[in-house]
């Protein structure tokens, strides 16, 4: 399974409306879990099977609570049973794509 996900707490404060602390405590749960995967300016990717995957999203969600007053979690899934190392050959396909079509 791979699990594109944003989660960020609202009811900050922060006059700014910054949530890169937030955003940090979650990327460390997720670097922790060992599985792969792939944070980008607005998402991480992770990848594995269902339960692993979703119980990091869980952790990570619950690691954004202690900074605001409510919790935004955006997430889609790719469930694709039988495959894995989808995080980077998805990238590779399209890759290749884009070349042969040039």
């Amino acid at each position: 399974m791979l699990i594109a996900f944003s989660v960020a707490p609202s009811g900050t404060g922060n006059v700014d409306g910054s949530v890169h602390d937030a955003v940090a405590a979650a990327v460390r749960i997720v670097r922790e879990s060992g599985l792969p995967h792939r944070t980008t300016s607005m998402f991480t990717e992770i990848e594995g099977e269902g339960d692993e995957v979703m119980n990091v999203v869980k952790a990570a969600t619950e690691a954004v609570m202690p900074f605001g007053s409510r919790v935004s979690l955006v997430l889609k899934a790719d469930i694709r049973p039988g495959y894995s190392g989808e995080l980077d050959a998805k990238i590779e396909r399209l890759e290749s794509a884009i070349d042969d079509a040039e």
